[in-house]
């Protein structure tokens, strides 16, 4: 197992939901990992945020460890959740708060009401 593939495994294993983004939470580098760790943070999610522009290792192995060729990736109890178009999708919906709930990770319903409603 490489160095990056180990990192990942160990960072999905340690937590619940992780998303590996360009940039952080606190400052998202690119529109689209702006736009899900917004909904996270909106959201109340408690998550692993793994800036993939500190580590090509990291960068490359995150797209070679899901099979998906962009960033961001959202991974919830160590699944492979999508990219920000699937995470915008559920999020309107109502399928991330199903999924939320299902994996038992805590969240504020409400805050993903709002999100609906501005959307609707």
């Amino acid at each position: 197992m490489t160095d990056a593939r180990a990192q990942i495994q160990q960072a999905l294993d340690e937590n619940d939901v992780v998303l590996f983004m360009k940039g952080t939470r606190e400052m998202p580098q690119c529109g689209f990992s702006s736009r899900v760790a917004g909904v996270l943070n909106y959201m109340g999610v408690a998550y692993r945020d793994v800036n993939v522009l500190a580590d090509d290792g990291i960068r490359q192995g995150i797209k070679d460890y899901s099979d998906w060729p962009t960033i961001p990736q959202l991974y919830v109890k160590g699944e492979f959740i999508g990219g920000c178009d699937i995470v915008t999708e559920m999020t309107l919906s109502g399928e991330l708060d199903q999924l939320f709930e299902q994996k038992d990770i805590v969240f504020n319903k409400e805050a993903a009401d709002k999100i609906r409603e501005a959307n609707a």
